[in-house]
């Protein structure tokens, strides 16, 4: 079976048929073609945009001049209210300061450290399910469940029950469905000018989720001046000065980098890992491959050694639906790519979304084949046309820290549970501030 993706555009839309589709699904408001092109030139009034799916072109903007495309400030208008000043949406000497201070609190020593809080998440959610064995089961909503479980514990040391870390999971459900991708003042100049364009809940909500932030790190700040503060992620990062200056982050920037936190390990690994549920559901043999796996476990961190059919099942997981579908650039100076002249302030789209499923680099690149990555095409596909989680510079901080979480979430669940899709509810993607499913994931548990 081959998994679904959205229908695409018309090669020529207008401009407000464009917006309109983009403002409702990033997805399909794109052309067929661009599964197959190299590079691709959109224009508006105001502003260029090429999309560039070449991977020396991808490597170029990403790992060896990244400071020449710094991240383009059209798509942070419409997250700046959630988001403020994190280090998703600087740039420059900010966003350098912002990962040395980070980055130590994610080195690889640190994973073993947040290892016990995924387990007790992951089992957690299993014996969720279990109790809902025999059921048809939403489960987006489970992995949403599981994933904030997996950052208030790696984070706070909270599970999700405890009352400040439920608000903010519910506050984000809202927010998730009611924030598009892309704001519409990112279409016009000066987007300052354009304050309505958000919409009224969709701040109230970003105002509501900021202010139960607040709380917790205040808290925490509290805690760390007692010396009783848990040695968590929150603690760690909170307390660790930037090398150079000798500063740390002061409550209110605290605030903007828990919420990148919570929305980059929550939103991202709860639509990876359902996703991934949706594909073993519809091919039980890797299912059982998965789950015999999983039989092994110990709960130690030497666990991570033994899931190597889960990662292979989560990495593709990942090529197929990538979670942030698109990264938007601009070039700081103008350019010359494919013979083609980028002015200076052009727009420069990478999109997972079309690379991961590019007909002229992949084998089979809409099918769901975990072992490819042992082959030859999965293994430059890779290193040249894989980017889930960015590359270079600006590679996601929990890139490693995701790599661990899915595949154990995907084990544990299911080494007990089965999970069965339902022919007439085939799930639809489509993009909201990750790639969810437009009605939905349903699938059927059981036990195994």
């Amino acid at each position: 079976m081959i998994p679904p993706k959205p229908d695409a555009r018309p090669d020529r839309v207008s401009l407000w048929r464009y917006v309109k589709l983009f403002r409702k699904d990033i997805l399909s408001a794109q052309p067929a073609r661009l599964y197959r092109a190299w590079m691709a030139e959109f224009r508006t009034p105001f502003f260029r945009s090429f999309l560039i799916n070449q991977p020396d072109l991808v490597k170029t903007v990403l790992k060896d001049r990244p400071l020449d495309f710094p991240k383009s400030a059209r798509i942070s208008e419409g997250l700046r209210p959630l988001l403020g000043n994190s280090v998703f949406l600087t740039n420059g000497a900010e966003w350098q300061r912002q990962r040395r201070i980070i980055d130590p609190a994610f080195e690889g020593g640190r994973l073993r450290e947040t290892w016990p809080a995924m387990w007790k998440a992951a089992e957690a959610a299993r014996l969720r399910l279990l109790a809902r064995s025999g059921e048809t089961v939403e489960i987006e909503a489970e992995t949403s469940h599981a994933a904030a479980d997996v950052i208030f514990r790696s984070l706070f040391s909270l599970p999700i029950e405890d009352a400040t870390a439920q608000a903010v999971f519910q506050e984000f459900r809202t927010y998730q469905r009611s924030q598009p991708i892309l704001n519409l003042a990112a279409f016009v100049p000066l987007p300052r000018l354009f304050p309505r364009f958000f919409r009224k809940d969709t701040r109230a909500t970003a105002q509501r989720i900021r202010a139960l932030i607040t709380k917790m790190t205040e808290e925490r700040q509290r805690q760390i001046a007692a010396g009783t503060a848990p040695d968590d992620l929150a603690t760690k990062i909170m307390t660790t000065a930037d090398p150079q200056t000798g500063e740390t982050f002061s409550a209110p920037e605290m605030v903007d980098q828990v919420a990148i936190f919570f929305l980059a390990g929550h939103e991202t690994s709860a639509s990876a890992l359902a996703w991934a549920l949706y594909l073993l559901a519809t091919h039980p043999a890797w299912q059982d491959r998965v789950a015999e796996e999983a039989q092994a476990l110990t709960g130690d961190f030497s666990d991570v050694s033994k899931l190597k059919v889960s990662r292979d099942v989560f990495r593709e997981a990942l090529r197929l639906y990538p979670p942030v579908p698109m990264m938007v650039r601009e070039a700081a100076c103008p350019e010359q790519f494919r013979n083609r002249s980028l002015p200076k302030g052009a727009q420069v789209v990478l999109s997972p979304w079309h690379l991961h499923r590019h007909e002229r680099l992949w084998d089979n690149p809409d099918g769901f084949d975990p072992a490819r990555w042992q082959t030859e095409n999965g293994k430059t596909c890779g290193r040249e046309a894989y980017i889930p989680f960015s590359a270079g510079a600006r590679v996601c901080t929990g890139a490693g820290f995701a790599m661990v979480e899915g595949p154990l979430l995907l084990a544990l669940l299911l080494r007990d549970l089965k999970v069965t899709a339902l022919p007439d509810r085939v799930p639809v993607p489509e993009a909201h501030l990750t790639v969810r499913s437009r009605d939905g994931i349903w699938l059927r548990i059981e036990r195994r």
